[in-house]
């Protein structure tokens, strides 16, 4: 098999959350391009079906379902759309996430603690559950993709939240992977640095932005494709034997940690 057949993925379903903005409209794109059909899933109708209308212009498949992670109703709908459309989902990227608010341990509300776990670790778990039960009663093989996050490693300050539930979700993958993996379902996660996104645009072009990029090792943000390698590995054949991993793509920042 050569190196084109084995990073393709024609043929396959794969479901991205968090697809409406940042980098899950890239992930999106990417499956696309190497010939998945896509299922998007995010809160904001009108911009899925931007990425949706964009996808297809490009030549590919794709269908946008509103839908809100912590909604259990919706994710079902989701994952029932998906199998009308397209047939079995056996490619999930679990991308969406919230941010933290930047507060201090002490200062932190419980509402806030709960809605940054609920986003970035719960719903990892139960859009992980849905699709492996649907995959298996298909008897079907597939990937699992989880986004965590450098910050999963090592904390800052002000991000304890959101530090605990991508750490959480680098366990959590390894957990899914240790009971899945012999069942034909590889469950991995990419843990990216820092990317310029709508969300963090402002921070990451001030001040505290330029203090965080003379700590990286290549000198600058993630951009534009640089998550895309390491999603097409851990989705098609080109990383049948990659389970429980977590691939850090952040520019060399975790080797510059402390300790």
């Amino acid at each position: 098999m050569g190196a084109a057949e084995l990073f393709d993925l024609t043929g396959r379903v794969a479901l991205v959350t968090g697809a409406s903005s940042g980098l899950g409209v890239g992930f999106a794109r990417a499956l696309a391009g190497a010939g998945a059909a896509v299922v998007l899933v995010a809160r904001r109708a009108e911009r899925l079906a931007a990425v949706q209308a964009a996808i297809e212009k490009a030549g590919g498949r794709a269908l946008a379902v509103g839908a809100d992670v912590l909604d259990r109703g919706a994710m079902t709908r989701a994952f029932e759309e998906a199998e009308r459309a397209f047939g079995c989902v056996t490619v999930l990227v679990n991308n969406a996430g919230v941010a933290q608010q930047p507060k201090r341990a002490i200062e932190l509300p419980v509402d806030e603690w709960r809605r940054v776990i609920a986003t970035d670790l719960d719903a990892v778990l139960f859009w992980a559950q849905e699709a492996s039960r649907r995959m298996l009663a298909a008897g079907r093989r597939g990937a699992i993709i989880n986004i965590a996050s450098v910050l999963g490693f090592g904390v800052s300050k002000g991000t304890i939240a959101y530090a605990v539930a991508k750490a959480g979700v680098i366990q959590l993958t390894k957990a899914l992977a240790l009971e899945l993996a012999f069942k034909g379902i590889r469950v991995n996660a990419i843990a990216p640095g820092w990317f310029v996104t709508d969300i963090n645009r402002d921070y990451l072009t001030g001040e505290e932005g330029a203090a965080i990029k003379r700590e990286i090792p290549v000198g600058r943000f993630g951009e534009e494709h640089d998550l895309d390698g390491a999603l097409l590995l851990l989705a098609s054949e080109a990383g049948r034997y990659i389970a429980g991993a977590t691939i850090v793509v952040d520019g060399g920042q975790v080797v510059a940690l402390p300790g």
